[in-house]
């Protein structure tokens, strides 16, 4: 072999032997491989929580914007609603029918059957308008007693609503009292009562009204009144409390539950001619008036019922006038129960409480307004407000 070949040889060798190993193509070692999977897992979870969240939170923004540009929309759909209830009154006082029951459009949300130009006849309970919709419903407030009512006369009433209610005679003259106090005009205070002195050391402190009541929710605020005899046992959106329960010693109910279980915002209202309407009274509230047992008030009640014959007036249906109500054989025609029922009742409403269901979109608010109506052509707006 020539020499430079030999030599060449040589050095081949020896860069091969001292020239770095080829990569291994064996594996990476697993736990390394099970952590970047981790980190990359974790990476891509964050990732999406934030465009998640992003995305929820543009969406909530969104939802804003529109609502805030259905405001005034949404409030004139209210407002809308309000005055429909005061055409649906002014045309449902009609002069063929001396009273108001249940049975006429204000009430159904329907009109009846009658000539094709009778505009009644045409009424809606639920209404579109322009890109909204709304839907109302009207009570009379004659179907309850008037608590800013002479104080005479509220002295016979409020023992009378409490005894309905199941409440003790031990607990019932401080709860009258105080509510005969909030009432007043003086800041005398009655026995058992409360006054300003009283109500100045609650928490928070408030002073008493001394007024008529405007809301029938103050009745809260006045002493001794707690929220079962205010909304009544039977109410869906409260129920008693353990610790408002007489209880015996083992820690059962001590007694049965009242058979009665309406509250005071179900027999009274602030705001009303004074009279109850005999069409559209509740059996509680007939109870009201002295001399009327649980026995009268359900055969008042039972007795207007049915559709009004116009071949024997006030023989059958709705009573056209109170001493219909002499019609009914389980009352003793005149005597004392007559005299009790023409002095705190009559057939007429002429205050009404309006709820209007309003939505624009799917952005909803319910608004209220209490309307007195004199004529079909007086039909006024007494307050409007919205929750």
């Amino acid at each position: 072999m020539p020499h430079h070949v030999s030599r060449f040889t040589h050095h081949a060798s020896r860069i091969t032997s001292h020239a770095p190993l080829a990569p291994s193509c064996n594996p990476g070692n697993p736990s390394e491989r099970a952590i970047a999977l981790v980190i990359v897992m974790i990476s891509i979870f964050v990732l999406t929580m934030l465009a998640a969240g992003f995305a929820y939170s543009m969406k909530v923004e969104t939802k804003l914007a529109r609502n805030a540009n259905s405001e005034a929309e949404l409030e004139w759909l209210g407002r809308s609603g309000v005055e429909y209830a005061r055409w649906v009154l002014a045309n449902s006082l009609d002069p063929t029918q001396p009273y108001d029951s249940l049975d006429q459009p204000w009430a159904t949300g329907s009109g009846w059957l009658g000539p094709t130009n009778a505009p009644i006849a045409e009424v809606q309970q639920n209404v579109h308008l322009g890109t909204g919709t709304f839907n109302w419903k009207i009570i009379d407030l004659e179907r309850k007693f008037n608590i800013n009512s002479p104080e005479p006369l509220m002295q016979q009433v409020l023992p009378q609503a409490l005894t309905l209610m199941g409440v003790s005679p031990s607990d019932a003259t401080p709860i009258i009292n105080s509510i005969l106090d909030w009432i007043d005009i003086d800041d005398q205070t009655r026995p058992e009562g409360a006054e300003t002195e009283y109500y100045q050391n609650q928490r928070p402190a408030y002073a008493s009204k001394n007024g008529p009541i405007d809301d029938i929710t103050e009745l809260l605020l006045i002493k001794g009144i707690t929220p079962e005899i205010y909304y009544g046992i039977s109410a869906t959106n409260y129920q008693p409390g353990y610790f408002s329960q007489e209880r015996n010693r083992v820690g059962l109910p001590a007694g049965a539950m009242p058979g009665v279980t309406v509250g005071l915002k179900d027999l009274f209202t602030p705001l009303s001619d004074g009279k109850i309407n005999i069409n559209t009274a509740s059996a509680e509230v007939l109870q009201l008036i002295p001399g009327v047992d649980a026995l009268a008030a359900e055969a008042i009640v039972s007795g207007r019922s049915g559709e009004a014959d116009p071949s024997a007036p006030g023989m059958m249906g709705p009573y056209r006038s109170v001493g219909d109500v002499g019609r009914l054989p389980e009352l003793p025609r005149g005597g004392p129960l007559m005299s009790m029922l023409n002095q705190f009742c009559d057939t007429r409403s002429r205050t009404f409480q309006v709820q209007v269901d309003a939505d624009v979109g799917g952005y909803k608010r319910t608004f209220y307004a209490v309307l007195g109506r004199n004529t079909p052509r007086d039909v006024q707006i007494l307050t409007f407000y919205w929750k």
